[in-house]
């Protein structure tokens, strides 16, 4: 099996030596060495830890690392998001974990700090943080919405997680209401593994989900490549990379996530004829249609023609594209959602 470079350094033999095994950990700098069988198939891991103390209780740099490998590691499944890989370490309070198929099959490390194999994409993402979140009454008083934990963690982060596991690893928070707790928590992102910047609105005039694209072309005059924008207060796991690359592909000059909306109606509905009569009824029916997600990729020139310092919202920047002619795709959002918007949703996300 192929293994990318950077794994590949990582890796030795179950026949190997405790030489090779230190070779393997100091190249790779993750401060573990992978032990594979002939076919690809994870025997266990070495730690740098590991070695040192084999090394301690006498062995020679020829010996071979077989006795001193660890037979049953933790490791997650490719499909594993980053969120859950970052909890799972916290939790076993392990820096590295290996990524294998069903059947045993290496195919990648998680570390803290970065994932062997992974790319890096170019694009940057915007997090709309900015708003008074004024639907959750008291709770957002003296608290912003994105800070709302679910599941142990601040709203806002789970978003967060999501954009750092597909490979981008610059993002930009807009925040307005109450944007010293927000920068105070998050910092410079270095805590999740990425790099924040602020886009700072003022508070007393908020410029909406998509106003601050304006300030983001000022902080990148240089932007080439498409925007990640959604909003800060969504609990959804998608796949950002493959949503920049359908948008590409379509060559929109914005991309929405769209995805299916049931309405159930409490009522019988009545289907009338133009003098009155009754023609049928329909007892509850569901109607269905498609909505915005708040999850946009947004080419480089629509930001750059945003107005400056004027309110907007992501509905409208849409219906200005589409007025002069320019492609608004989408782009189907099949996972679980929700929009903590209300206090009955903010419960719902925590499973209340």
């Amino acid at each position: 099996m192929t293994l990318p470079p950077g794994l590949r350094a990582l890796c030795v033999a179950e026949d190997a030596t405790v030489r090779a095994a230190m070779l393997a950990v100091d190249s790779g700098g993750a401060t573990i060495c992978l032990v594979l069988t002939e076919d690809g198939r994870l025997a266990g891991v070495v730690t740098d830890g590991d070695l040192r103390r084999a090394l301690l209780h006498g062995a020679e740099m020829s010996c071979p690392v077989a006795p001193f490998v660890q037979r049953a590691p933790h490791t997650v499944a490719p499909e594993a998001s980053r969120s859950h890989v970052l909890d799972l370490m916290r939790a076993l309070q392990v820096n590295h974990l290996p990524v294998v198929e069903p059947d045993g099959t290496v195919v990648g490390l998680h570390t803290l700090n970065s994932l062997v194999g992974r790319a890096e994409l170019p694009n940057v993402a915007v997090i709309m943080a900015g708003g008074r979140g004024t639907r959750l009454g008291d709770l957002t008083q003296n608290r912003p919405k994105p800070l709302m934990t679910v599941a142990g963690r601040p709203i806002i982060e789970w978003m967060m997680l999501e954009l750092i596991g597909a490979g981008i690893s610059t993002i930009y928070v807009s925040v307005g209401h109450l944007a010293e707790q927000i920068e105070g928590h998050l910092g410079d992102g270095s805590a999740l593994g990425c790099e924040v910047r602020y886009l700072r609105e003022e508070p007393r005039r908020l410029l909406g989900t998509a106003g601050a694209l304006a300030m983001l072309a000022d902080a990148e005059p240089g932007l080439a490549h498409p925007v990640l924008v959604a909003n800060a207060d969504l609990m959804v796991r998608f796949a950002a990379d493959e949503m920049i690359a359908h948008h590409v592909a379509t060559g929109a000059s914005i991309t929405v996530a769209a995805r299916p909306y049931v309405h159930t109606v409490p009522f019988g509905v009545l289907d009338l004829a133009p003098d009155g009569q009754v023609r049928s009824v329909t007892e509850k029916p569901a109607m269905s249609a498609q909505v915005s997600a708040g999850i946009y990729v947004v080419s480089p020139e629509v930001v750059r023609s945003t107005p400056r310092g004027e309110p907007a919202t992501m509905p409208q920047l849409m219906q200005a594209c589409l007025e002069r002619g320019a492609r608004v795709g989408t782009w189907a959002l099949e996972s679980d959602w929700i929009d903590v918007g209300t206090p009955v949703d903010l419960a719902r996300a925590k499973g209340q």
